[in-house]
């Protein structure tokens, strides 16, 4: 798995590299510098193959640097974090710190992945993973207070996203309920909390988030929504991921202090500053049924206040679609 990374950071410029350099470089022969391609490209990893050239990707890169993450963190982020690892592949990093967490993974565990084979949205639905174009990051935090006291995560983790994004110029993101974050009703980026533990007691939550940064044309068959990426907001052909992981995890890392402290209440006019969904006409689906109405923010808990015809509402778990403005 190192030769292929150190292959990946080869090509990462974008240029052509023939299989003689390459075994070259790495002290391999040309037949296995061909193995490790061949086995890369299998894994999804897209690039040309051009005989008598050699190898490249369609365009130079930026690979997901640990060392170079944790240099770009603030020192109040840095003292947080116990480890970053990034990977080539994983199914998902939520559930490799999942999985980590109950082996005893400190609290600021971070993973990252260049791409996913199974990365996960809200209720289990895929989130399309390709090579090296989006970031795809979890954090490990873990809490005294209990399942209980984690209401309205998401909604805070959703803030902490949008005031990094800003950070980066996009100054037009909203927040979906709960999780999703918007610009001009088309999907940026996405949050997924995992929690295991005591309803009182010490638990471990993992934040996943995943935000657009290149994506590539031909992944958009299998995304069922509207979507946008940094690239194409920011009007640039390449997005600095390690920089974006680095202010994502300062980001992160404070709205968990401001939360530890004041809770849901610290984040609720933020909320309300981003949410797209005020005062729109919007479908909540329940198992079994639909109810529609005009949605009216939330409440104190981080639930989602719908005004129906039989009454207000309040809603802790569902699925939401706004309706079109006519």
């Amino acid at each position: 798995m190192q030769l292929r990374r150190q292959i990946l950071n080869i090509l990462a410029d974008g240029r052509f590299h023939s299989g003689e350099e390459l075994g070259e470089a790495l002290g391999i022969s040309r037949m296995a510098v061909w193995k490790h391609i061949h086995a890369l490209r299998e894994r999804g990893v897209g690039m040309e193959v051009v005989k008598g050239r050699g190898y490249r990707f369609p365009s130079s890169v930026e690979l997901l640097d640990a060392d170079a993450i944790h240099a770009a963190v603030q020192p109040g982020t840095r003292r947080q974090i116990a480890a970053i690892e990034t990977l080539l592949q994983v199914d998902s990093t939520n559930n490799r710190l999942r999985h980590q967490a109950l082996d005893g993974a400190p609290s600021g565990s971070v993973c990252l992945a260049e791409m996913q084979s199974a990365g996960r949205g809200r209720r289990n639905r895929s989130w399309v993973s390709p090579f090296a174009s989006n970031l795809y990051l979890s954090l490990l935090w873990r809490s005294e207070c209990g399942i209980a006291g984690l209401g309205g995560m998401s909604l805070v983790c959703g803030v902490a996203v949008l005031r990094c994004l800003e950070q980066f110029g996009i100054q037009s993101g909203g927040l979906k309920w709960p999780n999703d974050i918007l610009v001009d009703g088309a999907k940026l980026a996405g949050i997924l909390i995992d929690v295991a533990g005591e309803s009182t007691g010490p638990c471990a939550v993992v934040i996943g988030v995943g935000i657009n940064v290149a994506m590539p044309e031909h992944a958009s068959d299998r995304i069922g929504q509207p979507w946008t990426d940094l690239c194409a907001l920011s009007g640039v052909d390449r997005f600095p991921r390690n920089l974006l992981a680095a202010r994502t995890l300062d980001c992160l890392l404070a709205a968990i202090g401001e939360f530890r402290t004041a809770g849901l209440q610290g984040f609720l006019d933020d909320w309300c500053r981003y949410d797209v969904m005020a005062g729109r006409q919007i479908d909540v689906y329940l198992p079994g049924e639909t109810i529609s109405g005009r949605a009216c923010g939330i409440d104190e808990t981080g639930a989602l206040l719908v005004n129906t015809a039989g009454g207000q509402r309040r809603f802790s778990s569902g699925e939401v679609s706004v309706r079109p403005v006519p």
